[in-house]
């Protein structure tokens, strides 16, 4: 994912550091570092956030449009991920270095939101087998910093959580097919919950140890990874191991319940901080993106 060339020295150090529980940046292996989000800066969208970890810059926008419902589900409406990963964000991604990588990304985001339980897609549906809301979620990868796909899933949930719908109703004249009045007061759209929406939670491997939100001199030392998805109650909905190495099944059972733990405690004090700036409303002041 980032290219870097370390010496010998350097990863003895990052190990030994990582074995004494005291990383590089003076973090314990179970600690993340601070986050930077803000909801509502794109305009042209329905559901947007700017996120920043570290220097891993993640943008996201959520668009709305009125299509057909699936055949096998015709009273659902769905989401759709689209991952671009900016050339700027890396020297890997020059050409189409990043195309892998966000098709990988687009992956992991739909098993983990496969579930009906995560979002109530019925919602979404308006005339069952005919319309329904789908969900356009495009994310751009603006910077990497280590982490990705951890900030690229909290970056996704705040944005749907800022997401308005448009009110929809409908009508029959004289008996014929159905019309639809869209709504275009902002005040009377409806919201998405995602009371129950995951978020995911990378361990990288680093000797006998995992650390969650590696940074990219530890996913340098990392000979592997596991990516969980974890609900705000504890919920694994999807899990992939990243990298070549391999993992024992008393690793895979520790490092689980180390990353349901951690996966709780960021779910919670996300949906926290998405609140509390829903309460500020327009008085709250917007800074942007554009740095």
């Amino acid at each position: 994912m980032t290219e870097l060339l370390l010496s010998e020295s350097e990863k003895t150090f990052i190990l030994h550091g990582v074995q004494q529980n005291f990383r590089g940046d003076g973090r314990t292996r179970s600690e993340i570092r601070p986050i930077v989000m803000e909801t509502d800066i794109v305009s042209h969208t329905n559901g947007s956030c700017h996120l920043r970890l570290a220097n891993t810059d993640i943008l996201v926008g959520v668009k709305t449009e009125l299509e057909t419902p699936l055949p096998a589900h015709p009273d659902r409406g769905r989401i759709e991920f689209f991952v671009d990963c900016s050339a700027n964000a890396s020297p890997a991604f020059e050409g189409r270095g990043g195309d892998n990588l966000a098709a990988d990304i687009s992956r992991v985001l739909a098993r983990s939101y496969a579930s009906p339980e995560i979002l109530n897609l019925k919602e979404l549906c308006i005339l069952p087998g005919k319309t329904c809301w789908i969900l356009y979620v495009d994310i751009l990868v603006l910077e990497v910093g280590g982490n990705l796909y951890d900030a690229v899933s909290m970056a996704v949930k705040a944005a749907l959580f800022s997401t308005k719908v448009p009110v929809v109703t409908v009508s029959t004249v004289d008996g014929g097919e159905p019309e639809l009045d869209l709504s275009d007061d902002p005040h009377k759209a409806t919201r998405i919950s995602v009371q129950n929406a995951p978020v995911l939670v990378s361990l990288s491997r680093i000797g006998n140890y995992c650390v969650v939100d590696s940074t990219p001199e530890e996913e340098n030392c990392s000979s592997a990874s596991l990516l969980f998805s974890v609900t705000p109650k504890g919920m694994l909905t999807a899990v992939k191991k990243i990298g070549g190495g391999s993992f024992q099944q008393t690793s895979i059972q520790a490092a689980a319940k180390q990353a349901v733990s951690i996966g709780v405690e960021v779910n919670d004090k996300l949906l926290q901080k998405l609140q509390q700036e829903e309460e500020m409303g327009r008085k709250r002041e917007k800074i942007g993106f554009l740095l």
